[in-house]
């Protein structure tokens, strides 16, 4: 710990989840919101998409920021269906998308990039996430107190419908709040 704890990092996120997460790994860290593309390609698949769009984010810090850092770039999305679950557009969009989880089970894909001045490493997180079945006041509660906008597939399972819905976990619950950092901690010594 001590090697990672003399490094810089760049947490090329706004999502105050993955900075919390930061955070208690005791990292030494700035965050750099950049304006990256997040247009994916419509073939990629499943963890294809947060891999694709960690490097886009990571690649868009600029190189005079990096220096003696290293920048983390993560991106979440919610998998479904053979469908991609992104962060919902409006209230109707996010309504529909925990319809759609209700009572079944779906994945959590995280990718996360690494990269310094020499070199840019990514790898990935899956997690299976079984939800109960959620009626409509439920949701709409949910929706209404917790504004679940910024999360892929509508919801955190660090909030209430994660204390209510989620009958089942396989695999990282960090990786479902946005960062693998069990995987992150292991990358980073070997980076």
């Amino acid at each position: 710990m001590e090697h990672l704890l003399n490094k810089n990092f760049i947490l090329a996120s706004g999502s105050p989840r993955r900075k919390q997460l930061l955070e208690s790994l005791g990292l030494n860290f700035k965050i750099v919101v950049t304006d990256a593309d997040e247009t994916t390609p419509i073939h990629l698949q499943r963890e294809q998409i947060p891999l694709y769009l960690s490097k886009i984010k990571a690649l868009a810090v600029p190189d005079y920021l990096i220096h003696d850092s290293i920048v983390i770039a993560a991106d979440t999305i919610v998998w479904i269906d053979d469908q991609v679950m992104n962060k919902p557009s409006d209230h109707g969009e996010a309504i529909n998308m925990l319809e759609r989880l209700s009572g079944k089970t779906h994945e959590v894909f995280t990718g996360v990039t690494l990269r310094d001045s020499e070199k840019m490493k990514s790898f990935f997180s899956v997690t299976s996430v079984t939800f109960r079945e959620l009626n409509k006041s439920e949701i709409e509660f949910y929706i209404e107190n917790y504004k679940p906008m910024d999360k892929a597939g509508s919801y955190g399972a660090q909030d209430w419908i994660g204390l209510i819905a989620i009958e089942s976990i396989t695999g990282s619950y960090f990786n479902v709040m946005g960062l693998p950092v069990d995987k992150l901690y292991l990358e980073l010594k070997s980076f």
